[in-house]
């Protein structure tokens, strides 16, 4: 069965509670057409989910968090726990991002606790992995990525396994403008794929984006390699015309 096309928008830490409710009143119009055949979602900061839940009502657009603390409570000051997000009908949660990696720390154990709490909840994980320039020019990608797979998903069961998302962005090309060839980004995500298989055939159901400096004049050639199941969008999200763009290039 052919795997569904999935267009993910992060923000970042940009958009306000107004900006939010004006860039999903311009954006739902134009992906109208195309969610019939396309998921698509916007990864927004905390305090604009509610914001970004209200503005698309009953359209096919998708809100995701940037990311969660796998306890459903406690004493973890400054974090948002899987079931406050759930509170709020959101579909998904970003987890891994090499941001939250690099800048704050993010281990490897804290994903193998935060990717199943996410499933448990009800929320489809996008797991984000990705090498450095400096391990793909040592040719250590792959190196990298099994680790990276192996232990994020080590508490994952086999069956839930194709409820998972991975997004493959390599370090080297988010937000450098240096964005990885297509052939480039197909073996990763290929590669991806084979090791994911090892425990389970349901890596074959497995959705795997690519990210790394997409945008509207690369959307097209990246998106019709066989592996590459859609995107995860950074700065080119944030321009709702550039980002449908991106949506209709999916379709």
């Amino acid at each position: 069965m052919p795997r569904r096309p999935y267009i993910a928008g992060n923000w970042k830490m940009f958009k306000t509670i107004s900006e939010t409710h004006q860039y999903v009143g311009d954006l739902v119009p134009r992906i109208a057409d195309a969610t019939g055949d396309v998921d698509v979602s916007i990864c927004v900061p905390f305090t604009a989910l509610g914001a970004a839940m209200a503005a698309k009502n009953d359209s096919g657009l998708k809100v995701c968090a940037q990311n969660m603390h796998q306890e459903d409570e406690g004493a973890f000051t400054g974090e948002v726990s899987p079931r406050m997000l759930t509170e709020l009908g959101i579909h998904g949660v970003v987890l891994g991002h090499s941001e939250r990696r690099q800048l704050f720390g993010e281990t490897d154990r804290a994903l193998q606790e935060k990717v199943p709490a996410a499933l448990a909840n009800g929320l489809e994980p996008i797991l984000c992995v990705g090498e450095t320039e400096e391990a793909r020019d040592a040719g250590e990608t792959k190196a990298v990525l099994e680790r990276q797979l192996q232990a994020d998903l080590a508490e994952v069961g086999p069956t839930d396994l194709a409820r998972v998302v991975i997004a493959y962005e390599p370090i080297w090309a988010i937000g450098t403008g240096r964005t990885a060839t297509p052939d480039q980004a197909e073996e990763a995500l290929a590669f991806i794929r084979d090791v994911v298989r090892q425990r389970a055939a349901a890596a074959d159901q497995l959705r795997i984006l690519y990210g790394g400096s997409v945008k509207p004049e690369n959307a097209a050639e990246l998106l019709g390699r066989e592996e590459i199941d859609g995107a995860l969008v950074g700065g080119a999200s944030l321009d709702a015309g550039s980002f449908a763009e991106i949506v209709e290039a999916a379709g």
